[in-house]
C-alpha cells in the first residue's frame, strides 16, 4: 500500500493521485494555494474515498452557509467508495460526515482515535485543533498535540502546531522554544512563524516582533488568503503600536485587503484591523463601504459566532441595514443552537453582538453595558487571544466614551503593562489623565509617545 508524505496509508492506485494527496495535505498544512488541487483530482477519481473527503474538508473550510452543500457531492462519493477505503481513510471520511452534519463532538472523537491509530495524521489533529480553536478550548489543542508528540518531533508542521496550543494556553516560553524549533527544520513554516508573533505581541517585545516578522516575508510565497493576510494583519499589529500608522494602513490597503473579499476569514482581518486603525486615531476614509458591501453577501451567516460578531460590526459601522436581520439571527441562535454551541451564543455572543451594534451607532452606554460584563465569556466564542483584543478595544473604547474615567485609567494602565511604549495606548492615557486632572501622569503618558515616535525618526 501507498503512504503519503508523512507515512500514512492511503488506497490511490496512481501516482497522480498520490501527488493529489500530497498536495492537500502537505498544502494544507503548508496554508498553500496548491492544496485547493485535490478538488480537480477528486473529479477525476470519484472512486477515491479518500480525495473526496479530502474535497470536502476543503469545502467545509469555506465557513460559511454554502459549505456544507458544496461539501455534499464529494461527501456522498466518498462515503459511497468507504467499503474499499483503508481504515483510516474510512475514518477520515467519517470524521468529515460528521462535520458537514454539524455534529461536532462525534468529529473530535473520530479525531482522537484517529491519532491515537494512526498518530502521523497531522491533517486530522489539524483540523481537530481548528475545532477546539473556535470553541475557546485551547488546552484541548495542546493535548491533542501532546497526544502524538513521539511521532512528530522530526517534522516542522507538528512542533507549529504544538507551539500555537502552548501560546493559546499562556504558556509562552514552551511555545516560542516550540516555534523555533519548528522554525530550525523549516524556515518557511508560517504556523510557527504566527505563533512566535502572537508570543512577541503578548509580551509586548513590539520591536522584536516586527522585525522578525519583516525579516521571514521573503518566505509568505504561494500562501493562501488566510495566511497570507494573517500575517500581514500581525505585522500592522505591531506597527500600530509603534506608531507606524502609514505603514499600518498600507499593509490594509497592498495586503490585508486585497485578495479574497468574500472569505471569511480575510473579512474579519480587514474589519479588526480597520477597527484598531480607527480606535488609534488613524482616518480609514470610506474603506468600511467596500468591506460591508461583501459582508452584505453573506446575510444570516451565523456558522460560527467569532465570525458573526465581526460580520455585524462592520455592516453596523457602515451604517448598513443588513446589520439588523444579522442580530436578529444572533438572537434565534442563542435559543435555536445545538447544544454544544447553544450556551455560547447565548451568554457570549449575543451580549456581545447587542454591544457592537450599540457602540457602532454611538450608543456608548449601551455598548458598555453589553460588552464590559461579557468579555470574561468570549473565550467561548472561539478566536485567538490577538484577534479577541478587538472586542476588549472596542469595549474600552467605550468606557471612555461614556465618561467612567477612573475604570478607564485602570485598564489602560494594565494594557500599558504588556505594551510599554505603545503608541496608541499611552495616547489615549495622555487624554485620560489629562481629564481626570493628573498633568503630571498625563505629561509621562504623553514623553512616552514622543519618545517612540522619535525613535522612528
Amino acid at each position: 500500500m501507498r503512504v503519503d508524505f508523512l507515512g500514512n496509508p492511503v488506497s490511490v492506485t496512481t501516482d497522480a493521485a498520490l501527488a493529489a494527496v500530497n498536495d492537500f495535505v502537505d498544502g494544507f498544512l503548508a496554508y498553500e494555494t496548491r492544496a485547493a488541487n485535490v478538488l480537480a483530482a477528486a473529479g477525476a477519481d470519484p472512486e477515491s474515498a479518500l480525495l473526496n473527503a479530502y474535497a470536502g474538508v476543503l469545502w467545509l473550510l469555506l465557513e460559511s452557509p454554502e459549505g456544507p452543500g458544496r461539501a455534499a457531492p464529494y461527501l456522498a462519493r466518498a462515503r459511497a467508495a468507504r467499503v474499499r477505503a483503508h481504515p483510516r481513510e474510512q475514518a477520515v471520511v467519517d470524521f468529515a460526515t460528521a462535520w458537514a452534519e454539524d455534529n461536532i463532538p462525534q468529529a473530535l472523537e473520530i479525531a482522537d482515535q484517529v491519532l491515537a491509530a494512526w498518530p502521523r495524521d497531522l491533517l486530522i489533529l489539524k483540523l481537530r485543533q481548528y475545532h477546539d480553536f473556535n470553541r475557546g478550548d485551547f488546552p484541548a489543542m495542546l493535548r491533542a498535540a501532546a497526544s502524538v508528540a513521539e511521532a512528530n518531533a522530526d517534522v516542522a508542521y507538528w512542533h507549529g502546531m504544538l507551539a500555537f496550543a502552548y501560546e493559546q494556553c499562556h504558556l509562552l516560553d514552551e511555545a516560542e522554544a516550540s516555534a523555533r524549533r519548528a522554525l530550525e527544520l523549516k524556515r518557511k513554516e508560517p504556523w510557527a512563524q504566527h505563533a512566535l508573533a502572537h508570543v512577541m505581541l503578548t509580551q509586548g517585545r513590539i520591536d522584536e516582533g516586527a522585525a522578525f516578522l519583516e525579516g521571514v516575508r521573503d518566505t509568505w510565497t504561494g500562501l493562501n488568503s488566510f495566511m497570507d493576510t494573517h500575517l500581514w494583519w500581525h505585522l500592522a499589529l505591531f506597527h500600530l503600536s509603534q506608531g507606524r500608522f502609514d505603514d499600518a494602513l498600507d499593509a490594509y490597503d497592498q495586503h490585508c485587503w486585497t485578495q479574497e473579499k468574500d472569505y471569511s476569514q480575510d473579512q474579519v482581518g480587514a474589519v479588526s484591523l480597520l477597527a484598531r486603525l480607527e480606535l488609534a486615531g488613524v482616518e480609514v476614509g470610506d474603506r468600511w463601504t467596500d468591506v460591508a458591501e461583501h459582508l452584505a453577501k453573506r446575510g444570516e451567516d451565523v456558522v460560527q459566532p467569532f465570525l458573526t460578531l465581526q460580520y455585524l460590526y462592520g455592516l453596523a459601522r457602515a451604517g448598513r441595514a443588513e446589520a439588523q436581520p444579522l442580530l436578529e439571527a444572533v438572537r434565534r441562535m442563542a435559543v435555536e443552537a445545538p447544544d454544544f454551541t447553544r450556551e455560547a451564543w447565548r451568554d457570549a455572543a449575543l451580549p456581545a453582538a447587542e454591544g457592537l451594534v450599540a457602540y457602532a451607532r454611538g450608543d456608548f452606554e449601551a455598548a458598555v453595558r453589553g460588552l464590559r460584563i461579557v468579555l470574561p465569556r468570549l473565550i467561548e466564542v472561539g478566536g485567538s487571544h490577538a484577534q479577541r483584543d478587538f472586542f476588549e478595544q472596542i469595549a474600552l473604547d467605550a468606557v471612555i466614551r461614556s465618561g467612567r474615567l477612573s475604570e478607564a485609567q485602570q485598564a489602560l494602565e494594565l494594557r500599558r503593562g504588556f505594551d510599554p511604549d505603545g503608541v496608541p495606548v499611552n495616547r489615549a492615557l495622555a487624554q485620560v489623565y489629562d481629564r481626570l486632572g493628573l498633568p503630571d501622569e498625563a505629561a509621562k503618558a504623553h514623553a512616552r509617545v514622543a519618545r517612540r515616535l522619535a525613535a522612528l525618526a
